[in-house]
């Protein structure tokens, strides 16, 4: 229950910071460069120079370091499951050999290195929902997918979807942990036994969290029913996005930065 409480993707904290005050297109934007440079960079350097940037983003965002940090605990086991694959299934040159098991300095390296890229890519996405409220994100998206719309993709349907499945995640781990206090209550054990008995004993939580979920989806859907919800057609809105010099300046900023790394890391 601890691991799920550090899972910080799609929970928004309020402020007003610098990064708070951008336009939600920029920071969508802003995040996407980023994950572009993540996949570009092949070298140590390269991915200090990217976690440099995730740093002032954090420092302007006036985001609390251990909050962001405690995002990658839930991680653990994958980046565990990867560092084993790459150490002892790359070849190159052996370090270390206990049995059949060898460990390769190529190994270490490109495990290292993946790591390390899905580390630097969860904190840098979380920051986007950390400091986007879930309505500016789904502006944001549905002004981006915009000129998509003369090809009939869906803009504002597809923003919605992806906003909604964001802001249900705290929801949904909240509501688990309800049902595994619950399950504790009457008994249950999720810590013994091995592998396969553990998820079994999770048997008793997914129904009830499937069924929850379904519930809530439903709920959903009457309450924006009930509204008058028919999609993005004639909608107005009472805050209207506008690009400031601010917004300019952080692009030029994020891309030039991801240009410069990109060459020279």
């Amino acid at each position: 229950m601890a691991m799920m409480r550090n899972i910080t993707i799609g929970q928004y904290i309020p402020g007003e910071s610098v990064i708070h005050r951008l336009d939600p297109r920029t920071k969508i934007i802003a995040t996407f460069l980023y994950i572009v440079l993540l996949f570009l960079v092949n070298t140590f350097s390269g991915y200090a120079c990217s976690a440099l940037l995730i740093l002032l983003a954090v420092a302007l965002s006036r985001l609390p370091i251990k909050y962001i940090l405690r995002g990658i605990r839930p991680l653990a086991f994958i980046i565990i499951l990867t560092l084993s694959l790459h150490f002892f299934m790359t070849e190159g040159h052996v370090i270390f050999q206990v049995g059949f098991l060898k460990v390769t300095q190529e190994g270490v390296v490109r495990g290292l290195m993946m790591v390390s890229r899905l580390v630097l890519l969860v904190v840098g996405t979380s920051i986007l929902t950390l400091t986007t409220s879930p309505i500016l994100l789904t502006d944001g998206i549905e002004s981006l997918l915009k000129p998509l719309k003369g090809l009939g993709v869906p803009a504002h349907e597809l923003a919605m979807m992806m906003t909604i499945a964001l802001r249900f995640i705290p929801t949904l781990i909240e509501e688990t942990e309800k049902i595994m206090k619950a399950q504790m209550a009457r008994g249950a054990d999720f810590e013994s036994g091995n592998i396969f008995q553990r998820a079994k004993s999770l048997i008793p939580i997914l129904i009830p969290l499937f069924i929850n979920a379904f519930r809530r989806a439903d709920d959903l859907a009457v309450a924006m029913e009930a509204r008058g919800y028919r999609g993005g057609e004639g909608r107005t809105r009472f805050r209207v996005l506008r690009f400031t010099y601010k917004d300019v300046v952080a692009l030029i900023f994020v891309a030039v930065f991801v240009v410069v790394v990109s060459i020279y890391f």
